[in-house]
């Protein structure tokens, strides 16, 4: 019976721990065979960042960034990223350290963008309408199922 009780606990807590940090969980088809039409999933999401796979070296999610928003000025140190845009206009900023981007380009509809490990990186929407992309990291990122409704929950949940 304690065994019970403190599972619950534990599965509680950690509920509300992912609802405390600006996320909330959503279906993740991760760690199991998943068939998808990508650029349907991806136009259709609504959310800021919504995790849709995650298995034990990569993971996909699907992005909405509002007009003039940003992905954000990050950098991944452990893995690679891939990033494809299906609809819309985005500039991509990159470089080896955070005060200097040296690669700067502006795309738009079905180009893909490789970010290697330790670059710093930013996608701007610079269009009128929402950009929807695709993203994928190695090895994961974000906790299986992570869902962020807006940028500045992203934001929070990141500790910015």
């Amino acid at each position: 019976m304690l065994k019970k009780v403190a599972m619950v606990v534990l599965l509680v807590m950690t509920s509300t721990g992912l609802s405390m940090a600006g996320g909330t969980v959503g279906k993740d088809y991760g760690k199991k065979p998943w068939v998808v039409n990508i650029e349907d999933l991806t136009v259709k999401n609504e959310n800021f960042r919504t995790t849709k796979w995650t298995g034990r070296n990569l993971q996909m999610t699907v992005m909405s960034v509002k007009p003039g928003g940003e992905i954000g000025l990050e950098k991944h140190d452990g893995g690679d990223q891939f990033i494809r845009v299906e609809k819309g206009n985005a500039r991509v900023v990159m470089g080896a350290s955070k005060g200097k981007m040296t690669f700067d380009k502006t795309i738009s509809n079905d180009w893909a963008i490789f970010i290697p490990a330790g670059f710093w990186h930013n996608i701007i929407n610079e269009g009128d309408k929402p950009l929807k992309v695709y993203v994928i990291y190695a090895p994961p990122e974000h906790p299986a199922g992570t869902m962020h409704k807006t940028f500045e929950e992203s934001e929070a949940a990141h500790g910015h």
